[in-house]
């Protein structure tokens, strides 16, 4: 049961919203509990009270630098949001999460994700962009329930071998790390329809990527990328390609395979021509290839 909120003054508490309380028995009954942008430096101990039935904890851009342990004896927690905070690590403890689907711990200054994270069987959707994580432990593979995962601007230079496992995944975004290559396993992600790789640095394609077969929108902006290779076309299902601020000179493309491409955006390249295929996608309608050398379009284009 979800409780009803109300605003308090905010010369009383800051904002902090505060539940309207039901009651089932003697036991009183609060699912969600919002202190978003409260100024609170730890979580506030009324939480505690309510550890049996809180299923929404909201803790938003506050100066929270670490979660207690009682904190995780809220069982039936399903969404905790935490971003934009100053925590510095997750702790182990957060295996006892087991109804967990939602985690958002973006904007903090975690360096890794314990191992047994992998007790979260639950998590569907993690957020955890803008955190200085380094690598990914194996345990985190066996979430094998997630759909969306977000770690935009970490330090990540590699994913974990058997990262295919997560075949659930059909968001996934890693941008602006230090990636120059996928593992082989990323094959069986036969449900991933939107891929993030943009700001990495990658020199050429990852050759897996064409074995993603569901793929619709792929970033590969702001990479290293000589060649946009004739493999992409494989991708029938792809609708939005970015490969944008690379350093193609060829576009080596059967396009043939991608008619249904809508989006392409080719920008800040070495460019010299495009390929006579380009006027197969004929349901192309953004084209961007300025910023490169070209000197004439193929008369196919119109």
């Amino acid at each position: 049961m979800v409780c009803c909120l109300e605003m308090t003054s905010k010369r009383k508490l800051i904002g902090r919203l505060v539940p309207c309380r039901c009651f089932r028995g003697e036991e009183e009954i609060v699912s969600v509990l919002d202190y978003s942008h409260c100024g609170l430096q730890q979580v506030p101990k009324e939480v505690f009270n309510f550890e049996r039935t809180l299923e929404e904890l909201y803790l938003d851009a506050n100066q929270i630098e670490e979660l207690p342990k009682q904190l995780f004896n809220c069982q039936a927690l399903r969404k905790l949001s935490i971003p934009d905070n100053d925590l510095s690590s997750l702790p182990t403890s957060i295996a006892s999460l087991v109804n967990l689907r939602e985690l958002d711990i973006s904007k903090n200054g975690i360096q890794d994700f314990p191992e047994n994270i992998k007790c979260c069987k639950c998590l569907t959707i993690i957020e955890a962009s803008v955190n200085p994580v380094s690598k990914l432990p194996d345990g985190f593979t066996q979430l094998l329930n997630l759909t969306q995962l977000y770690l935009n601007d970490a330090f990540l230079e590699f994913l974990p071998a058997n990262f295919g496992r997560l075949v659930k995944l059909r968001i996934l975004e890693l941008r602006e790390n230090h990636l120059k290559t996928l593992p082989k396993s990323m094959h069986k992600l036969t449900q991933l329809e939107r891929l993030d790789l943009g700001n990495n640095e990658f020199s050429e394609l990852p050759e897996v990527l064409e074995q993603i077969q569901n793929l619709k929108e792929l970033w590969m902006d702001n990479n290293s990328l000589q060649v946009l290779p004739g493999s992409i076309g494989k991708l029938k299902q792809l609708v939005y390609l970015d490969v944008s601020k690379n350093r193609i000179e060829t576009v080596d493309l059967d396009i043939s395979g991608c008619e249904g491409l809508e989006d392409l955006l080719l920008s800040s390249n070495m460019l010299q021509q495009l390929p006579d295929s380009i006027g197969l996608l004929k349901r192309l309608t953004t084209l961007k290839v300025d910023d490169n050398q070209l000197t004439i379009l193929p008369n196919a284009i119109g």
